[in-house]
Formats: structure tokens, sequence, C-alpha cells
């Protein structure tokens, strides 16, 4: 028998399908199924998916949806042909442009006005879905004409392409329903066909849907009542199993495989076009590309284009050609003119760097004649893959390059591609948890106790042991089973970060177009992997906190120093700067910043850019996963031998010291060393990426050590270097990527060493942004020999501004719970003069007495000669004391202060601080406690530089930073902060387990441990901890697990 499931929802359907696309279609190929018809609700966000999945299995896909107009029955649509499914995109694209973001309003006039070419089956049986039990009220005979008259309005408009759909789950109703179906086929003279209602893949996933189906209402399982399914049916059923259902209506199962057959359309069909209308009249947009690389390349090479680069521009422009790829060139070319024609400073990345054109259309600030690019590692004719060029622009106005998109090429020809936000360990555990009924307070708190190890499965029933759940009860276990089942769900669709989708047609028949949460946004239901998989072009317009603290700092440094600063001209390899590197000093520097960073920076010691494309590409998952770091390290120093088995070799690995360490050097290996061409060395940086997912990795690896015994290498070589390949599988980096990222290194490293004043304050008004907050960032700028000066209402402005080359001002934007508006008020409040009085201020601003309070509490008002608590006294004296009246809980204070005040001590005085403005310029609060633990014997953080290696020590102070990184093997990384300086922790996971409390939710320890110091990297392994949070309370809490 011949049998196509052709009502199937997948985990896409949001809250309802309990299977992954993957898992149904594997299933249905288990079962011996002719074509699988996935019919996700008003949407097609899971059917890429299911088409990668169904590739090479035997299986059909049928493209579909099931459609719930408001004013009609629901109705399932299949796409025949690659026209009808543009109108089924269309339509979806109606409803969800109609509605709020994540909704779909659709009407029957909707479905009549798309109806054209696409094939139909309506739900109009008694039981189409689980809430059918709630119409029993309605009578028969109401239900009858209801049910022929929908019938008869959609086989107007489907005429012979109109089924009532019939679908059986084994209730106690079966033959009335079956006899209510068969009366309405004959009424309305439309065919009976054979479906599932599927819902999940198999049975065991029932009390998964169930979950779903409680979490979508709001309700508990045990609530959820008839809005459950009775029974596990909705499964996709054995060939038997549906024989035994269909029995009495045999022809209801032939006509699943004819509309099968009727189905013709595969995604494959789709056919992306790229916009043209860039090239100017007279000229193809291939004219117009090569017109303006050869430009670009004079204007980059004035005193004449190097042969290297010409042989490269000629075989790229060729491949560019041949792929039809020129229009995306341009697009992305007219996207930087753009954003520099409004001063938006931008650079493209990725593997974009590795191309010749795109350096001399300015995308790029890679050089080809400087490094050595692979364009295949961007482009090639063996992928068959779009390429991906990624521009970062400012984070605080890539909104203008996303909007010049939109009105360039409209909403109905550009989208931004979605990113689908799945549940996380914590979510599940909420989402469950409350399913199930447990109490909140208990959900909170174990959700709150998630480390996100690797291994969530053995965390997550430890923590429920630690909270006290019974793990072996019918609770604990459900509890257990059915988060992990959900962790990895899709929850809802997102944003992509920045990719933008333009097509030459009408996006909207290729994809389903929706509203975004944002205003002004537009979204399209799949994600970068669909795309990727269809070979749909998008280019990334990425934002990078860094280049908006760039381009601050270039008009500071522009105001104090009189000096115009660009990324081009910025001197290059200044001792200084790479002498501060090799220091780690590079709190705020761009990428060079984190623990892993700091600690290598004195060991590998940076003197020239190479060293920091190197730099920035050694502390990444791949290179230490193939065990590369130590090796080349180590040869650095000169303490290991550099040696190449052959001259070809010698080429890729010379300028890594016989270590591969960026992926392009792994494709280039593949090539030279094992014969793979420059398509199959792409093929295996892919497959790099997904050998744990996989496991095409192994399907590589008898080729490669072939090819290398067949070039006279040794199988000992050949082993070591497919293990360097395999450790790239966990996130290895292109050159061209670092070498994009090194420039910015650089450029920031320069600001901080010689304008550190600017450096920060940039930082500070580019937030968020980096590894610091403010308060790290300031205390770091004065150690640096910036004058910091407090937030003051005469004085601030919204950023932080310099009143002098090294004389920061902190900005109102520090004050917490001060808005920008208000801010702003009390600048134009200071044209009319200085602000004298508090009355004053808030008669001149009109600002609230709640904001007025909030400055006060903030220490704001000091030019005005009154301190703090002065200040706060009067604030709660202007009008409008109903609003909040924070720290002094009384409704009405007097006008009139007291000739004295109590005085607030210093401590006070930092928690304050810290309480309104995260940071303070007064001692720190470590500091307080100096004496007291010096008689516990904790050494200051500045003073552990000068013990030997593996001293047992103490040490006290704030926790800023938590780190676990995923090549760390559950080791956490953890920056405490005293009054000296930064101390490096690292916990190894017994000892986190053994202090999980205080170690995951304090953010003051004194710690015991023993101190390791070697080549320049010093840090302490913990070995106890106890908590100081009573002690050092109110403190701005730690960024942590970046």
């Amino acid at each position: 028998m011949l049998y196509a499931e052709l009502h199937c929802k997948t985990n896409f359907s949001f809250l309802q399908g309990a299977s992954h696309p993957d898992e149904l279609v594997q299933r249905a190929v288990e079962l011996g199924y002719h074509a699988l018809a996935v019919t996700d609700v008003n949407s097609l966000a899971g059917v890429v998916r299911a088409h990668a999945a169904a590739k090479g299995s035997g299986l059909k896909l049928i493209v579909g949806a099931e459609i719930r107009p408001t004013d009609a029955p629901a109705v399932v649509l299949w796409a025949p042909d690659r026209a009808a499914y543009g109108r089924l995109c269309r339509l979806i694209t109606r409803g969800r442009r109609r509605a709020a973001k994540g909704e779909c309003e659709l009407t029957w006039q909707d479905v009549a006005e798309h109806a054209e070419g696409l094939l139909a089956g309506v739900l109009a049986g008694e039981a189409s879905c689980a809430e059918a039990s709630l119409r029993d009220a309605i009578p028969l005979a109401e239900r009858a004409v209801y049910g022929c008259t929908a019938l008869d309005r959609y086989r107007e408009i489907f005429p012979g392409r109109c089924y009532l759909v019939a679908e059986f789950h084994r209730g106690a109703d079966d033959a009335r329903r079956l006899e209510w179906l068969q009366y309405l086929s004959r009424a309305a003279a439309v065919p009976l066909v054979a479906a599932g209602d599927v819902y999940y893949h198999v049975p065991a996933r029932q009390p998964l849907q169930h979950v779903l189906t409680a979490i979508r209402h709001g309700v508990t399982v045990a609530q959820a009542g008839g809005r459950l399914f009775p029974n596990a049916q909705r499964h996709l059923k054995s060939l038997d199993e549906l024989r035994e259902l269909f029995a009495r209506i045999p022809d209801a199962l032939q006509r699943t495989h004819q509309i099968a057959d009727r189905c013709t359309f595969s995604l494959n069909e789709l056919r992306y076009e790229y916009p043209q209308e860039l090239a100017p009249p007279g000229m193809t947009p291939l004219e117009y590309l090569k017109q303006l690389t050869w430009q670009g390349a004079q204007q980059r090479y004035p005193d004449g284009v190097p042969e290297k680069v010409l042989q490269l521009l000629e075989h790229e422009l060729q491949l560019i050609e041949e792929l039809r790829y020129e229009a995306y060139f341009l697009t992305v070319w007219d996207l930087v003119q753009f954003a520099r024609s409004r001063g938006i400073l931008c650079q493209g990345r990725g593997s974009a760097a590795n191309s010749a054109v795109c350096y001399c259309l300015g995308i790029t600030a890679v050089d080809p004649d400087r490094v050595d690019l692979l364009f295949e590692r961007f482009i090639s004719r063996e992928r068959n893959e779009a390429p991906d060029i990624d521009v970062d622009f400012e984070h605080q106005r890539r909104e203008e390059v996303l909007q010049y998109l939109y009105q360039k090429y409209g909403r109905e020809r550009a989208g931004i591609a979605a990113a689908v936000i799945t549940y996380r360990t914590r979510s599940a555990i909420r989402e469950v948890g409350k399913a199930l009924g447990l109490s909140l307070d208990c959900i909170d708190r174990l959700a709150k106790n998630m480390d996100g190890y690797p291994d969530q499965a053995i965390e997550l029933e430890q923590r429920c042991q630690e909270m006290g759940i019974d793990t072996t009860s019918e609770v604990g276990r459900r509890l257990l089973h059915l988060t992990k089942e959900l962790i990895g769900f899709p929850r809802h669709l997102s944003q992509h970060v920045g990719g933008m989708v333009m097509t030459r047609g009408p996006l909207c028949e290729l994809v389903p177009i929706e509203n975004a949460a944002m205003p002004d946004r537009t979204v399209i239901e799949w994600d970068k992997d669909d795309l990727e998989e269809l070979g749909i072009l998008k280019v990334d317009c990425l934002c990078l906190g860094m280049l908006t603290a760039i381009r601050k700092c270039f008009a500071l440094v522009q105001q104090v120093a009189g000096r115009q600063l660009t990324l081009a001209n910025i001197p290059a390899g200044d001792t200084r700067v790479y002498d501060m590197i090799c220091r780690a000093d590079t709190m705020g520097v761009f990428q060079i910043e984190s623990r892993a960073q700091m600690a290598m920076l004195p060991r590998l010691r940076p003197r020239c850019d190479y060293d920091l494309v190197i730099e920035v590409a050694i502390v990444r998952p791949g290179p230490i996963q193939g065990q590369m770091v130590h090796p080349y390290l180590r040869r650095r120093a000169g303490e290991e031998a550099v040696t190449y088995p052959n001259d070809d070799i010698r080429r890729v690995l010379e300028k890594t010291l016989g270590v591969p360490i960026f992926q392009e050097q792994v494709m280039k290996l593949a090539v030279v060393a094992a014969g793979f061409t420059p398509g199959e060395a792409d093929q295996l940086r892919r497959a790099m990426g997904a050998w744990r997912r996989n496991g095409h990795m192994e399907v590589f690896r008898q080729k490669l050590l072939d090819g290398m015994r067949q070039r006279g290498l040794s199988e000992e070589f050949a082993e070591r270097v497919f293990q360097q390949i395999r450790g790239f599988g966990e996130y290895g980096f292109p050159e061209s990527h670092a070498a994009s990222f090194a420039l910015l290194v650089y450029v920031s490293a320069y600001l901080k060493h010689y304008y550190p004043a600017a450096f920060v304050a940039a930082l500070i008004n580019s937030q968020p942004m980096g590894f610091y907050a403010p308060a790290q960032l300031v205390r770091d700028a004065r150690q640096h020999g910036v004058e910091v000066r407090p937030v003051d209402v005469n004085r601030s402005q919204w950023d932080c501004t310099l009143e002098g080359e090294r004389i920061l001002r902190l900005g109102l934007r520090l004050v917490r719970g001060l808005a920008e508006k208000d801010a702003a008020a009390i600048v134009r409040a200071r044209t009319a003069g200085p602000l004298e009085t508090i009355d004053g201020f808030t008669r001149r601003t009109g600002l609230l007495q709640g904001v007025v309070s909030r400055l006060a509490e903030a220490d704001a008002f000091g030019s005005l000669g009154r301190d703090r608590r002065r200040s706060l006294w009067d604030a709660l004296s202007q009008p409008n004391r109903r609003q909040l009246q924070p720290l002094l809980d009384r409704a009405d204070p007097p006008a009139d202060a007291p000739a004295e005040l109590p005085a607030t001590t210093v401590q006070e005085e930092v928690i304050t601080d810290y309480q309104t403005l995260g940071l303070t310029l007064r001692p720190h609060p470590v500091s307080f406690y100096r004496e007291h633990l010096q008689r516990l014997g904790a050494t200051p953080a500045a003073q552990l530089a000068e013990l030997p290696d593996r001293r047992q020590v103490r040490v006290a102070g704030v926790i800023i930073l938590r780190q676990r990184p995923s090549t760390g093997k559950g080791i956490t990384f953890v920056t405490l902060e005293d009054e000296t300086g930064t101390a490096n922790l690292v916990l190894h996971k017994p000892i986190w387990e053994r202090f999980h409390k205080v170690a995951r939710h304090s953010n003051a320890w004194f710690v015991r441990g023993r101190l390791e110091s070697r080549h320049g990297v010093i840090h302490v392994v913990v070995q106890h901890l106890q908590d100081m949070h009573d002690e050092l309370t109110h403190l701005a809490p730690s960024r942590d697990f970046h």
C-alpha cells in the first residue's frame, strides 16, 4: 500500500507539535511511507529542516500548511507546483503582517484570494482538534448545515482540488464520526482523504505534547482537562494500523498517494534571484562590478597593483561571473558606501576577508598582498553554496543601515532572517515544572542553580536532589525526563543578529514574512541554516560595540587633542603599545580582554600585527582541542625544533611555526598533503563544523590518511594532522577573520595607551559591550593616571565627557533609573545659568520628585554645596511628594531640615554609590576590611606577583566576572577584585560543586588556594570558599558566563 501522511505538525507549530522535523521524516521512512506532508499551523518555518532530512531517503516531502481562518473551518493546503507555493507564502504573509508578532489573522476571503492552484483538505469533521468536545452542545442539525455550507464554500474556490479530511484516533466516537464525515462528503460532493492529524512521531511523545499544551494555555497538565488529547494516537501509524482504521473507507487511503502524485513541487525548485538595480544605465552588474574593482585596486595600490593581487582579482572575478554573484557583491558595496557616507564605522570580516575583490571594493581591510588568502574558503565551485559576507557596523547605528535596505528594496523584497529561539535548561525546567504543578519557589530555585554544564542530564538530577526533589518519585522522574526532551525544542522565532535577505522579485513568494517585535522590522520564517540549505544569499549586517567605541573615541581625541584619527592613519607597530599588550594590560581592548586572552599574552608576547592575528585565533576551541597551543608556544620560545616533512607543507605552516592554527591552513594542508581539490577542502571545513553532530569527519579520514601516505608522509604525521583537523570541529578561527579583528585589537590598544581618558569615556558611552562593567573600566582608567570626576547636575552631560586630555567627567547615563530625556531636561535648564538650589533645579527642569531624589541619592548635587543626605532631604521636600521616596520611608517629610543631619559613614557612601551608579570614586569596599583580612592572612591581589609558585595563599574581594569556556572541561574562571587590583581564580568542577551555593550566587568571597605563577601568568587554584556577601553587600553584580 502506498500511503502519504498529509497532515503533520512539527515542533515549529510552536507549543503544539512534539517532534522535530527530522524525527518525523526518519519515522516516516522507517514505516515505509510514500510521502509526508509537513503542515505546520499558519507557517512554513519547519519545512526546510524536513526537506534536508528527506534528501536521499526515498521519502517524498510535500510542502503545505494548516491554515486556520477566523471565520471558517481550518483547512490543510498543499502546494502542487511552484506558483501555488508562492501563493501559499503570500497567504501566510498576509495573515502574519496583519497580526502581532507570532500571530496570524486570516479569513475565508483571504484563502479564496490565494486559492488558485493549491490543493485543499478541509478539517470540517466533528473532532478536528483537541477542543472538539466543547462543541457537543451545538445541535446536530445546526452542525450539519454549518459543515455543508463550509464545504460548499471551499469546494467553490478549490474546484477539483478540494477534499474532506478523515482522521480517526481510536476514540469511542470513531464510528459516529465516520458516519458524519460520509454524510458531509456525499452532501457536498467532496471526496474523503485519510490523514493522521500527527503531532509527534512516536506515542512516547504524548506526555511532552501534554506539557506543551499546558504551557500554551498557561495551566498545569492536571488543569488542562479537555484541552488535552485523550490518548496517544496523534503519532505516525504503521501501514497495518492505517488499513485497520480506514477499513470502511479504503478509497480515502488511496487518495493520499494520488494527492502526493499531484504534488510535484520541491524546495529544490526555488530559484533565488538577487536584486539587479545597482548597475548604472547601460552597464550590466558584472561590468559595473569589474569597473569598481579595478578602480578600487588602483586606489589601494597607487604605486601599482602587485602581480599576486592581479592574478587573485582575475581568478575571483571569473568565478563570480561563473556563479553569477556579481549583484550580491554590488549590494554589499552599496551598503558599505551608505554607512561611510553617514559617518558610520564599518568593516567586513569572516570568510569574505579571503577575497581580494572585497578588499578592493573597500568592504574588508585585509590586504591580499600581505596575507595568503584562500578564496575557496569564501566561494567555491564544488561547494554549491552561497557566499556569506559579514559586515560589522557600529552597534548604536546599525538600525540606520537596516532601514536603508528596507527603504531601498521595500518590505516585499527585504526581510531579516529568523533566529530560532529554543528551550535551554533553565527555561525548560521552569516550563515543565509549572506544567507539572511544582511550586514556583521550588522551580525558581532549581532553575537558578543550574550552571549549564555540557552533561545537563546529570547536573539536573544532582540539582534536583540538592533541592530535596525525589528523582525516583513519579513527579521527579517526569520532571527529569520531560525537561530533557524539551531542551532544544523551538519556542518561537526571533530575529537573526543582522542577516538581511533581498530578492529581485517578491520575497513573500519565496518565504512567508512576519512582523518583528521591534517596530519597523519584518522577519522571514527561515533561519540562516535554512537559507544555506537552499542556497539563498543573505547579507550579514552585524553590530560591533567596539566600532561604536572607536568612533566615539576618535571624536573625543579630536576634541581634546586636535588630532583627527581614523582606522587607516593610526601609526602601526608602536613599541609602547605592544609592551602594554605583552603585560596583558588590556582591560577594554577588543578581543584580548578575556581571562584566557590575558593569560596568553605574556606567553605569546605579540610584537607585530601578524602576532595579533595569531593571538586572536589561538585562544579558540579549535586550536585548544587540537592540542596546537602548547607546541606553538614552545616553538615560539625556542624550546622545540620547528620541522616540516616537505617544502609544500612548509609554505602552508611556516608563518605559524609548523602548527595549523587557522581554518585556511587546514584546508591548504588537505590540498598539498592529501591531494584534495580546493572545493573538497572546503567540504572538509564544513564537515569539521558538523562532525560532532553527524560523524561526517570519518568520511574524510581515510581519504586524508591515504592521500598523505601516497605523498610519502609518515603514518604518525598523517594521524597527527587528522587529529588536529578534527580539533577544529570545536570551532576553528579563519585567518581572514582573525586578520580583520587584529586591526581593531591594535587600534583599541593604541587608544587605550595614548588616550586612556577618551578610551574609557567611549567604552562607557557605548555600553552595553565588552567583558567589564563601568566600575572596573573606571578603576582601570584611574590606575592609568586618569582623573575621574563625579556625576554632577551642573557639569555632566548624558554621556561621559572630557574636561582635559586625562580628565574624565562621568555622565548622567550612569545614574540608575534616570532616563535620557530627563538628562536632556537638565542640560537644557543649564543654558539659563548654573543650577544653584534644588528648589530651583526642580522648577527649571520640571522633573518629578522621584527623579530628583534619585539624583540626590547619586550625589549629583555636589556643585550646589549639598552633601548626599542634605540633597536627599531637600529633594523629598519638593512638590509631587507621592512619587517614589527612596531610602527614607516617610510619606511627607517636613520642608525644613534640621540644622544638622546625621553624617553618613564612608562605608554607607560607598554602598549608596554602587546602588545608584554601579561604581564608586571613594575607597574600594574591600579596603574597609583590610585590617580584618590581614589578621586572617589574606594577601592583597597586587602582592601575588611577589610570591613563589605553588605557595598556599588566601585572597578576598568582590567577584566581577565568572567564565566557563566550552574547552575548559568544567573549569570555571573567576576574576576577584580588591582595593589593590584583581586576582584570577580557577575553580575545578569538584570545588565548584562542593561550594556551589557560594560559588554560584555570592559576589564576595574569601578564598584559600594554591598560587600558580608561570611565564608571567598568575592565578589561584581555589581549594576552599567562604561567603563574604554580608560584609560586602549591595555591590554591582558580576558579569557572568559570557
